[in-house]
């Protein structure tokens, strides 16, 4: 199994430290390094954007549940006050 294909089960944290990696290797490293983290790097920002999105999806949602909730209580409270 070769790294990109580790990509989508890699901790966040993991994949943080392999992008921040990739991003030295492709300035410093060995003309083999470079190569490879070129190669990696596309890969490597697209999942983390992909995390990132799914991130703020999740959050969007969060929020729009607790909204849906506020407002449920609110209407309770105005029904059960008119009674």
């Amino acid at each position: 199994m070769n790294v990109l294909e580790k990509l989508p089960g890699m901790t966040d944290e993991a994949l943080g430290n392999l992008h921040a990696n990739a991003e030295r290797l492709e300035q410093a490293g060995s003309a083999a390094q470079r190569a490879s983290a070129a190669g990696l790097l596309p890969a490597i920002k697209a999942e983390l954007a992909g995390r990132q999105a799914a991130k703020q999806e999740r959050a969007a949602e969060a929020r729009r549940k607790a909204s849906e909730a506020r407002a449920t209580r609110k209407t309770r409270a105005t029904a059960a006050a008119a009674e």
